[in-house]
């Protein structure tokens, strides 16, 4: 996966409100802005969408991807793209932290992909920490899902609708509820 120079910065530890990291965070997100902006309130061609989502990522996006509007990200240069991947409308992927998206996932409208979280301190609330999200080969993400911090979605999983997955999946896992708890394991003879 493709890291800006500013993931370096900012792995595996607490970014502070007065850190200057945050100046070039800022730069990035409000030139994200008008990138979603032409994303989300314009009638693109398919190959104009995929160009903007591949500035917006900064990295090309291969035509098997679909995405449909709106899509919704915080940052955007911290998304990787498998091939045959379909995100359907209202995700939010916030992605400071890094989120790699393997081929043929499957993403259900309005789900969240979360790779930011405030610490528990009052005095340090308004600092950030961060962790990487990596949907595995073929993973579904139901809709109104929610991926915290630091999960790892195996291959050919499944996340229920509305789950909130606060640990990782194993490959072929179902998992459901909140918190997601595995409710069965899929049996390669199912159709």
């Amino acid at each position: 996966m493709k890291h800006s120079s500013i993931y370096q910065q900012i792995e595996n530890r607490l970014i502070e409100p007065q850190d200057a990291v945050f100046e070039q965070i800022h730069a990035i997100q409000q030139d994200g802005e008008r990138l979603l902006h032409r994303l989300n309130c314009q009638l693109l061609s398919p190959a104009e969408f995929r160009e903007t989502l591949s500035e917006l990522i900064g990295q090309p996006v291969d035509e098997s991807v679909v995405v449909l509007p709106p899509l919704y990200t915080d940052f955007g240069h911290h998304i990787s793209l498998g091939k045959n991947v379909f995100i359907n409308r209202g995700v939010m992927l916030t992605d400071l932290g890094s989120i790699q998206i393997d081929d043929h996932v499957l993403i259900g409208p309005f789900a969240k992909l979360l790779t930011v979280n405030h610490p528990v301190s009052p005095a340090k609330r308004r600092g950030l920490s961060v962790k990487p999200i990596h949907l595995k080969q073929n993973a579904w993400i139901g809709a109104g899902a929610t991926i915290l911090p630091g999960v790892t979605v195996g291959k050919h999983a499944i996340v229920a609708a509305n789950a909130t997955v606060t640990k990782d999946v194993p490959d072929k896992a179902i998992v459901a509820g909140t918190p997601a708890r595995i409710i069965r394991y899929i049996d390669e003879s199912e159709d």
